[in-house]
């Protein structure tokens, strides 16, 4: 994965996610509060809020990196495992849920066991996203909650343009000098990935899902899917 070629192709692209986030674990979440204006911390919060439920519930979260999402998970009185295939950012993780090396497509509990599942900015580093979603249903018990946190792209044509300006300029040189330029060139254009948000919800209603609803965060800079277990 290189600045110039920043997208890898689908064959190489779970290896070259995996090396690429080794090499930026010990500086992630310094770079996620600057690059977002610390609006990455609220809008963790509005996905741990939105799976509704009691403390006490049973969560895994999803690609957890270094464990940002699962500490407000745990704030939220969940018993909380986090799984990432990332030996580097498991091994640079600030928090002190249970961490699991392994596939989310194969996760490491029974069937129709969990009461949630969080994912936070991760979906368009997944191969394929039916997989990932029929990997939740089949964890979650009827009636459990699902949160999908990823960016977005705002509505509005002006802010759209200040969005792309920053997001495909401003963020991969900033990467450079701190931490990475292939792989902040990467995280920007991976946003292509990710379906349109009405496709989004289709794929996750076909996983098993009800109630599926999509929000706008930050003025469409991110964007929320929640899903309730059929």
């Amino acid at each position: 994965m290189t600045a110039t070629r920043p997208l890898p192709a689908e064959h190489e692209k779970a290896a070259a996610v995996e090396a690429m986030f080794d090499r930026i674990a010990p500086r992630y979440d310094r770079m996620n509060r600057l690059l977002t204006f610390r609006l990455d911390v609220g809008w963790r919060r509005r996905a741990v809020a939105a799976l509704n439920l009691g403390a006490g519930a049973r969560v895994l979260d999803l690609a957890c990196g270094t464990g940002d999402l699962c500490n407000d998970l745990q704030q939220a009185g969940f018993h909380v495992v986090g799984v990432d295939f990332s030996a580097g950012m498991l091994g640079a993780a600030t928090t002190t849920a249970s961490l699991v090396r392994g596939d989310v497509l194969h996760l490491p509990v029974p069937n129709g066991s969990i009461d949630g599942i969080a994912c936070g900015f991760a979906l368009r580093n997944f191969s394929a996203l039916p997989p990932f979603f029929a990997a939740c249903a089949t964890a979650l018990r009827t009636g459990g909650r699902a949160a999908f946190l990823d960016v977005g792209e705002p509505r509005s044509a002006v802010l759209r343009a200040g969005h792309t300006l920053y997001f495909r300029r401003v963020v991969p040189f900033i990467g450079g000098l701190l931490s990475d330029r292939a792989a902040y060139s990467y995280l920007p254009a991976s946003t292509a990935y990710l379906p349109q948000p009405a496709e989004l919800v289709a794929l996750v209603g076909a996983a098993g899902f009800t109630d599926v609803r999509h929000q706008r965060l930050g003025l469409g800079a991110a964007q929320l899917v929640t899903a309730t277990r059929r």
